[in-house]
């Protein structure tokens, strides 16, 4: 289940080139939608090199023609864990961040794009990292806090390289940020958040009630346990241990965690994990901005390849879904909480293809939750939860 791009180094550099073209050659269904202020929902995919924007009215049944990001062809991250991302302003502004690939092996750079007219046009497209090497700058995920702040994060891969050049070693990447205090003008200088990251599972954000960024992400502690941290990223705090599967492996396992925080406060996790004692998916929530977290809750069927999990939370109402496979189709199974995470559901199968997808994410309109999907088969799905998690 997990890739040898550790270090991104290790492979025989024709084996890694062949890897690269390969993965860039792939038909991207990674698709990312949102919900403005208004109801209306947006989503960002990729098709020929270029990102592309659309809305909806009508809760996904049409959406309008889709507008360029890019106005020149890039080759822009779309698989599985890496992909633009896109979120609406309080201020309607629309935000785009995403992945431009570079010919080198592994290498990429953040970008990023903006939209004041309502989606009809974007600006020309920044570099947010201010390291231009042609090494890793990659997996970013993007928030706004109610100040209207925007924040990027992203795994970087600066430090190895001064390590190396220096005869040192070093465990992973690391995760770097840039913040904008003017609507995406411009991007401060690059924060580094933290050292040993893993190499290929993304990053998620969330944002605390008082507008900090909360992250989550695979870390690598020790020698080569690969579990799970989180931290606010208000310049003072450090990481925070999450999980204690002690998964060892020399490898990446491209299986990030998510995160979701509700007005309440509380915050809730879920990951995966491999290891021998403790392995599938799991679920863990803390009351006190990660002071204290209860018990990982292990869900879903291992056996049937339970992956890929995604969470959403409401104040004390949660759902969590994720995706099973029993040989014939892939699954999408869904869980809630009525109580803030302490008891859950039976989990129930909501969709299902025979053909290849997506992963599943969960997006609020204020009123209701949906299930977003896409799959080749059927194509894209807003799947109402009200209407299945009875």
């Amino acid at each position: 289940m997990a890739a040898d791009h550790s270090g991104h180094g290790s492979a025989h550099p024709q084996d890694m080139a062949k890897i690269w073209k390969t993965a860039l050659a792939r038909q991207p269904l990674a698709v990312t939608a949102t919900f403005d202020t208004s109801g209306k929902l947006w989503q960002a995919s990729v098709k020929d090199g270029h990102v592309m924007v659309s809305q909806s009215d009508n809760q996904g049944k049409t959406f309008s023609t889709p507008v360029p990001v890019n106005p020149e062809s890039e080759l822009v991250a779309a698989v599985g864990e890496n992909r633009p991302k896109i979120l609406v302003g309080s201020n309607g502004n629309i935000y785009i961040s995403y992945t431009r690939n570079l010919e080198t092996p592994f290498a990429g750079n953040i970008r990023f794009s903006r939209s004041v007219d309502g989606g009809k046009s974007f600006s020309a497209p920044i570099t947010v990292n201010n390291n231009l090497d042609p090494i890793t700058h990659s997996f970013d995920a993007m928030g706004v806090n109610a100040r209207g702040q925007i924040y990027i994060v992203w795994l970087d891969k600066r430090d190895i390289s001064i390590a190396t050049k220096n005869g040192a070693k070093y465990s992973g990447l690391a995760i770097y940020y840039a913040i904008s205090d003017d609507e995406g003008k411009t991007f401060h200088t690059n924060i580094k958040a933290a050292d040993h990251s893993c190499e290929c599972c993304r990053v998620a954000m969330a944002m605390d009630k008082d507008g900090t960024p909360i992250i989550v992400w695979r870390h690598i502690f020790g020698k080569n346990i690969r579990d799970h941290a989180m931290m606010r990223l208000d310049s003072k705090s450090q990481p925070i241990r999450l999980s204690y599967e002690n998964w060892e492996v020399d490898a990446c396992p491209h299986h990030g965690p998510a995160i979701s925080i509700a007005n309440d406060g509380n915050y809730h996790f879920v990951w995966f994990s491999n290891s021998l004692e403790q392995h599938g998916l799991f679920y863990s929530h803390s009351s006190d901005q990660g002071k204290h977290f209860s018990r990982p809750l292990n869900f879903g069927n291992f056996q049937a390849q339970a992956s890929h999990p995604y969470i959403l939370s409401l104040g004390p109402r949660v759902f969590i879904t994720w995706k099973e496979f029993d040989g014939m189709a892939t699954g999408i199974y869904l869980i809630h909480s009525i109580d803030g995470g302490n008891l859950w559901s039976a989990p129930k199968k909501i969709a299902s293809t025979t053909g290849t997808s997506d992963y599943p994410f969960l997006i609020s309109d204020g009123n209701k939750n949906y299930l977003s999907w896409n799959t080749d088969k059927e194509g894209y799905r807003l799947i109402n939860l009200a209407e299945t998690a009875q």
